[in-house]
C-alpha cells in the first residue's frame, strides 16, 4: 500500500492584513511539526515517541486519587504538554477506567491512554491490551464520535502485531463495516473457506454493486430481516453449489489463486515507538472486491433475497437488474418460503389443561405393573415364536411383587379374576420395531455422499419415522400417528427435517408435505 504523499505547495502572504483566525481550518493531526522541548532524558538524545515511552513506564502503577476534570485540548497529546491539574485528572481518569467505570472526559486524555497501551504499557497479556482497547473504544464511541476513525484503524493494527486470534467481523460490526478493504477481504475470505454462515450483511455491503442503505426497503425495516435472511442464504448457497457443481463459492472463483502482499504501516498518526514492534506488518490476502464476476454473483444473491423478502412482506416493488440464473434463483426462493411459514405463523394460544390428581395416581400404580411385566426375559416372552404376545397381568398383583411373581401370575391368571391385558406387537410402524436411524441398503451405502450420511447421522428417531411415512402408501395418515406419537405436529416434523437437511445437504428435502421429487432416488435406497 503507498502511503499518502503530499506535495509542497507555496503560497504568498500579504502581511498587511491582519489574518482571519476563525477561518483557519485544524491541521491534520499528522502535519504537526513535534518539537522537541526536552529532548534529553536519562542522559541520550530520546525523540517524542521514545520519550513518552519512557515515562509512561514510570507511571505505568500511579494511581490517581480523585481529581477535578480538566480541558485538555492538543494535536498531539503526551504527559509533557499537560499542565499539573491536567495531570491529576489523567491519573485519576485511568484509575477509573482501569476498575471499568469510563466518566466524561476529552478526546485527547483518551489518547494518551491508547497510546501507553499500543505501546505495551499498562498490560502483561496482548489480549489484556486488546480488550482494554475495545472497552474504551466501545464506551466512549457514542460520546467521542471522532475515535472511530483512529481506533478502527488502530486496534487492527494492534491484532496484527501481536497475532491475536481477534474477531474481524466484530470490528466490522463496530464499524459499520468501514474497515480498509484489504482486511475485509482477509475476514471474507477467511469465512468463505470455513464459516460462510457467519458472514454478516454489514461485511457484504461493501462487496455489493450499488449502495443497498439507500433502497427503501432497507430503511422501512427490511435492514432487520435481510441482516437475518442474508447469512443464511450465503450458506444455502456455497452448500448447493458444492453439492452440485463441487465447488462452493470460493472455489467458483478460483479465488484461492489471486493471493496479494502488502505491507500495512502500524499505528499510523499515533504517538508510537516504531523500534518496538515495528514500523509495518506484512498482509497476505485476496483482493476479492477487486473482482467483478465475484461481486456481479454476490450483488445478484442479494437482489434475489431482497425481492423474495419483499414479497412475503407485502412490499411494493422490486429491485431490477441482472438475475440470478433460475436453478440458483428456485433453491433461494422455496427455502424463504419455508423459512418464513415456520417463523412467521403467529402462535396458537394453547388451551388450559387441569389435570386430575386421583385419577393421575391411579393411571401410575397401573403403568407401574405394566412396567414390572415388560422386564420379563424375552425368550421367556417370545417363546411361542408368534411375530406377538398378550401379557396377562392380574389386577391384585400388589407392588411389592417382584418378576418372577408376576411371571407366575401371569400364567395362572384365571377366568375369576380379572387382569389388565398388554399387546406388544412386532408389526411395521408400531413402537416395537420403530426405526431409530435412517439406514441404506447394502448396494447404495458405499456409494453414499459424505453429507447423505451425516444428514442421517443427525435426525432424531421421529424424523425417521416420518421420512419411513413418508415413503409408505398412506403417507399423510402415518405421519399423523407419528406425530401424535411424539405429541407433536406433522408440519413441525417436516420443518425440523428441512432444519437438519439445510445444515448437511444444504437443500430443502420437504415441499409440500411430501418429499421433493429430485431426491426420490435417493430415498428409494432407504431400507423399509
Amino acid at each position: 500500500m503507498k502511503e499518502d504523499s503530499r506535495q509542497l505547495e507555496f503560497m504568498e502572504i500579504d502581511l498587511s492584513e491582519e489574518p482571519e483566525t476563525a477561518a483557519v481550518p485544524v491541521p491534520d493531526r499528522s502535519t504537526i511539526v513535534r518539537v522537541d522541548l526536552n529532548p534529553t532524558l536519562s542522559g541520550g538524545m530520546l525523540s517524542s515517541e521514545k520519550r513518552f515511552v519512557e515515562e509512561a513506564r514510570q507511571l505505568a502503577e500511579v494511581e490517581g486519587e480523585e481529581a477535578p476534570w480538566v480541558p485538555f485540548m492538543s494535536y498531539w497529546p503526551t504527559y509533557g504538554v499537560m499542565n499539573a491539574p491536567q495531570r491529576k485528572w489523567y491519573m485519576y481518569w485511568r484509575t477509573e477506567v482501569r476498575q471499568g467505570r469510563f466518566p466524561d472526559t476529552d478526546l485527547s486524555y483518551l489518547f494518551v491512554h491508547i497510546y501507553e497501551l499500543i505501546n505495551g504499557i499498562g498490560w502483561q497479556e496482548p489480549q489484556s491490551g486488546y480488550d482494554q482497547l475495545k472497552e474504551l473504544w466501545i464506551n466512549y464511541r457514542e460520546r467521542l464520535p471522532q475515535l472511530d476513525v483512529y481506533m478502527q484503524e488502530w486496534i487492527i493494527d494492534y491484532g496484527l502485531v501481536h497475532k491475536l486470534n481477534m474477531s474481524i467481523s466484530e470490528m466490522v460490526d463496530l464499524t459499520s463495516g468501514y474497515l480498509p478493504m484489504e482486511v475485509l477481504d482477509m475476514e471474507l475470505q477467511r469465512l468463505l473457506n470455513n464459516h460462510i454462515s457467519d458472514v454478516s450483511l454489514k461485511l457484504l455491503q461493501r462487496y455489493y454493486d450499488y449502495d443497498i442503505t439507500l433502497s427503501k426497503f432497507y430503511r422501512d425495516g427490511g435492514k432487520e430481516v435481510l441482516e437475518q435472511y442474508i447469512p443464511r442464504v450465503m450458506s444455502l448457497v456455497d452448500s448447493y453449489l458444492l453439492r452440485t457443481r463441487k465447488a462452493g463459492i470460493s472455489e467458483q472463483f478460483e479465488l484461492l489463486n489471486k493471493e496479494r502482499s502488502m505491507e500495512r504501516m502500524l499505528f499510523r498518526k499515533a504517538v508510537y515507538d516504531d523500534s518496538i514492534y515495528g514500523k509495518s506488518v506484512q498482509l497476505t490476502y485476496v483482493p476479492i472486491g477487486e473482482q467483478a464476476d465475484f461481486v456481479q454473483f454476490v450483488t445478484r444473491v442479494f437482489r434475489c433475497t431482497e425481492n423474495k423478502c419483499r414479497e412475503l412482506l407485502g412490499f411494493r416493488g422490486r429491485l431490477r437488474g441482472k438475475t440470478l440464473e433460475p436453478e440458483l434463483a428456485n433453491v433461494i426462493e422455496r427455502y424463504l418460503d419455508k423459512a418464513f411459514t415456520a417463523e412467521h405463523v403467529p402462535a396458537v394460544e394453547q388451551p388450559l389443561i387441569q389435570i386430575d390428581t386421583e385419577k393421575l395416581a391411579s393411571l401410575q400404580q397401573e403403568s407401574e405393573y405394566v412396567r414390572r411385566a415388560l422386564m420379563i426375559e424375552e425368550e421367556q416372552v417370545w417363546e411361542d415364536g408368534n411375530s406377538g404376545a398378550t401379557l396377562l397381568i392380574p389386577n391384585s398383583v400388589h407392588e411389592t411383587d417382584d418378576v418372577k411373581e408376576i411371571q407366575q401370575d401371569t400364567k395362572a391368571c384365571n377366568q375369576q379374576e380379572p387382569c389388565v391385558e398388554v399387546h406388544i406387537s412386532t408389526s411395521e410402524g408400531q413402537t416395537g420395531t420403530e426405526p431409530l436411524t435412517l439406514q441404506w441398503e447394502a448396494a447404495s451405502s458405499a456409494d453414499l455422499d459424505e453429507e447423505w450420511a451425516h444428514f442421517s447421522g443427525m435426525l432424531s428417531p421421529q424424523h425417521v419415522q416420518a421420512i419411513h411415512a413418508l415413503l409408505g402408501d398412506n403417507p399423510d395418515t402415518e405421519l399423523m400417528r407419528v406425530a401424535e406419537r411424539y405429541g407433536t405436529m406433522p408440519a413441525l416434523l417436516l420443518d425440523e427435517i428441512n432444519d437438519v437437511a439445510m445444515e448437511t445437504i444444504g437443500d430443502l428435502l420437504v415441499e409440500g408435505d411430501r418429499l421433493v421429487s429430485e431426491y426420490m432416488n435417493v430415498f428409494e435406497q432407504v431400507k423399509r
